[in-house]
């Protein structure tokens, strides 16, 4: 029997989940240099305050962080340059139109190396929580970790 592909998750934006109601999952491709890649494969990678944003009827990454890869001496890459993103056009309409009419926003949740060997960003439609529905979650995460500590003591 065969293998099964081996999807690799190199990087999550745990900051989306909590700051963002997420909508709508897109896999994307990224353009990427070879120190690039070589580094993501490292994990050296950061999407805190990472975003995409649409210009021109294409899609870019901006601040997403990606470490120096230490045997590129010269020819490194800048950490916090543009990346476009590779998603089919009628995606990418889509994408505009919504952003543009609902006040929604673009944000990569994960990067993964799929099982060809692959660098992609899931990125996902997203609408910002309010402050009292971020408080909410807290009290709910709260409220679980009590109860499963006192089903732990009863045990």
């Amino acid at each position: 029997m065969g293998k099964k592909p081996q999807i690799k998750i190199i990087a999550k934006n745990k900051k989306a989940f909590f700051n963002y109601e997420l909508l709508e999952k897109f896999e994307a491709g990224i353009s990427l240099l070879g120190s690039e890649v070589k580094s993501i494969r490292e994990g050296r990678i950061s999407l805190k305050e990472s975003y995409a944003e649409v210009k021109d009827g294409e899609v870019f990454l901006l601040h997403c962080h990606i470490s120096p890869y230490e045997a590129a001496n010269r020819f490194n890459h800048d950490p916090r340059r543009e990346r476009k993103l590779l998603l089919h056009s009628r995606e990418i309409k889509r994408l505009a139109g919504k952003i543009k009419e609902k006040g929604l926003t673009l944000v990569p949740t994960k990067v993964l190396i799929n099982a060809k060997g692959k660098v992609k960003v899931e990125i996902s439609l997203a609408k910002g929580k309010r402050t009292y529905q971020k408080k909410e979650v807290i009290k709910e995460r709260d409220l679980q970790r009590e109860v499963r500590a006192e089903l732990k003591k009863w045990r």
